[in-house]
């Protein structure tokens, strides 16, 4: 195994749209989202332990959820999991853990993935990031992976890619930008151009090449965090960061980085993927081995009833009759009986829960 591999897994996120099982104090990459005996964020680490050191793989996450992480991934240390004091969004905490990879090794190359994404094919999920891996340890490269769309989805960012320049003997492809969330119409023309592919947030490079694009791209932000570089990986950095991680620009990694970098390809991914996003997407890869509805933990009886997400209790009876695509989740504090087409509201309704009854239901 590579002892230049790093890992870099992303789970400071809260998944509201997941809500009422996804919550603040408990989000959705510590759930079992597919009932397959392990959560989204022990899946994705196993994924990656398959060719990157266990020792090298680090966990960027909310200080709340340190006991979460320790709980369900007791193969790590507790130094390997990086705690953000305040949510920053992705540039920063990049820059924090490429720093503190680079004083430990500045030979390393760093994948950055989501926690709480789905792969079926783990290995060609393995081979497209060692393919990305290569590029960057030959050239000061910044690559991603895209997905092949399968549909006009208004949901997620999409890269554009040049058709013209083929990497030779290779899949890479010259990114010509990125482009935000499209509307329906627009996502069609992405389609039909052949040349677009579904933003899925993983991102491989240098640490050493990262590293110079903040400097070149986000001078604030890298001089911020390079005061710390004598305290990273000793006693002393919690206290650098709790004081000076708040300073931070709240920006993307894609604003920040990718949309002004000079060197950046796209691989089209190999592998089956959903980023499980919604409870719709949870549905739409659960549906093929549940019929016309979906069930996590319990035992359904239908009658007249079609296209509904349905998440319970290990072992309770279900009886749905003349409800369709509906999202019905029942814990024990909530119940939720939604419109599956209106599933992008679910945020708003956790804003209105709030606002109604305080944060215990959220």
């Amino acid at each position: 195994m590579n002892k230049n591999y790093y890992a870099v897994v992303m789970a400071g996120g809260v998944g509201s749209r997941f809500w009422p099982l996804s919550t603040a104090e408990n989000p959705k990459q510590f759930h079992d989202m597919l009932g397959s005996g392990q959560t989204l964020i022990q899946k994705t680490v196993q994924r990656l332990s398959k060719f990157i050191p266990t020792e090298n793989i680090l966990i960027l996450t909310n200080q709340r959820y340190l006991s979460l992480v320790m709980e369900q991934l007791p193969m790590l240390n507790e130094d390997q999991v990086v705690l953000e004091p305040a949510m920053r969004n992705t540039a920063p905490c990049i820059l924090y853990a490429a720093l503190k990879i680079q004083k430990k090794n500045p030979d390393a190359t760093m994948i950055v993935a989501p926690s709480d994404h789905w792969i079926e094919d783990e290995a060609a999920f393995e081979e497209d990031v060692k393919q990305c891996f290569s590029r960057c340890q030959e050239e000061n490269a910044l690559c991603t992976l895209g997905i092949k769309p399968t549909f006009p989805n208004t949901g997620f960012g999409y890269i554009e890619f040049d058709k013209q320049e083929d990497q030779e003997g290779t899949s890479l492809k010259n990114v010509v930008q990125f482009r935000e969330k499209p509307d329906y119409q627009t996502a069609k023309s992405f389609l039909e151009q052949e040349n677009f592919l579904w933003n899925a947030g993983i991102f491989m490079w240098g640490v050493e090449t990262i590293i110079s694009a903040f400097k070149n791209h986000q001078p604030e932000t890298y001089a911020l965090f390079n005061k710390g570089q004598e305290l990273y990986n000793t006693d002393k950095e919690a206290g650098f960061i709790e004081e000076h991680y708040p300073k931070a620009d709240n920006i993307s990694i894609d604003y920040a980085i990718l949309e002004k970098a000079d060197t950046i390809y796209v691989l089209p991914a190999a592998f089956d993927w959903n980023d499980l996003g919604t409870w719709g997407s949870l549905y739409d890869k659960m549906q093929n081995s549940a019929g016309d509805n979906a069930i996590v933990n319990g035992t359904l009886l239908s009658e007249d009833a079609t296209g509904n997400m349905i998440r319970t209790e290990e072992g309770k009876l279900v009886v749905l009759d003349g409800i369709n695509d509906y999202i019905i989740v029942d814990k024990k504090e909530v119940l939720l009986i939604y419109p599956k087409q209106k599933e992008q509201h679910i945020k708003e309704v956790v804003t209105k829960v709030k606002n109604t009854f305080g944060d215990q239901y959220i």
